[in-house]
């Protein structure tokens, strides 16, 4: 049981290093905060909170694999590889599609409260 509370602390470190080190984590937990407080401000809909979450979570979580991706990458070597760029672009490639999905969702949703 120790061992799975400790996991817990590990995936909370990690969480903070990103907050700490990562410039597009920041970008994306400010856009998160100020997702969640125009939500508050127009009271949307339980389903538009599920969905707000859902993507959001998943913008948060891929850029965090995005960024172990780019670090693994780095440790194998830090010369311009043709593959290494190719395993990186993909990757960022990734949150790029996340986070526009969750521009066009959040744009759904908060259209009709700011068109009213």
């Amino acid at each position: 049981m120790i061992k799975f509370f400790k996991g817990f602390g590990f995936a909370f470190a990690g969480i903070w290093q990103m907050l700490l080190q990562e410039r597009n984590f920041k970008v994306h937990v400010l856009a998160l905060l100020a997702v969640i407080s125009a939500g508050l401000y127009f009271h949307i809909t339980t389903q538009e909170w599920i969905n707000i979450l859902l993507v959001s979570a998943l913008v948060l979580s891929l850029e965090a694999i995005n960024t172990a991706i780019e670090k693994l990458c780095d440790m194998h070597t830090k010369e311009i590889h043709p593959q290494i760029k190719l395993i990186k672009d993909v990757a960022a490639g990734a949150v790029l599609i996340a986070a526009i999905f969750a521009l066009v969702i959040a744009f759904l949703i908060f259209t009709k409260y700011l068109v009213k």
